[in-house]
């Protein structure tokens, strides 16, 4: 009975870290095949939940990025959210200038938060260029 404890324990941790493991391998992938693995472990999520309406428009959604997604397009893709955030930072800084020449306090910390909300913005896009 004493050998069961440890053996049956040892199971249930290989069960536990075997997902981890997979994950682990997840996050090592670039590109479309990553977007392939993002999608796969969503239509795995729907079917779990049996939600057949979700899964049914991510199995849609992974054969257009089977069919369609090459490395370079993504790159490409990437690039051009880059330049349309840098384009929204450079707006809005503008949109602050003007009304910090006007003096309006309530428009300048206005213009100052959506400034903030395109910085992150393009944070986020370079990020995801990285990537």
């Amino acid at each position: 009975m004493k050998f069961l404890a440890p053996l049956a324990l040892l199971t249930f941790a290989s069960f536990m870290t075997t997902p981890l493991l997979a994950a682990d391998e997840a996050s090592q992938l670039t590109g479309c095949a990553a977007k392939r693995q993002a999608i796969s472990t969503q239509i795995e999520q729907a079917k779990a939940h049996g939600n057949g309406a979700q899964q049914a428009g991510l199995e849609k959604a992974l054969s257009e990025v089977t069919a369609n997604c090459t490395d370079a397009s993504l790159k490409k893709e990437r690039e051009n959210k880059v330049l349309d955030a840098k384009h929204e930072v450079s707006r809005r800084q503008a949109d602050l200038d003007k009304a910090m020449k006007k003096g309006d306090a309530d428009k300048i910390n206005k213009r100052k938060d959506k400034l903030a909300e395109s910085r992150k913005e393009l944070q986020e896009a370079v990020e995801e260029l990285d990537q």
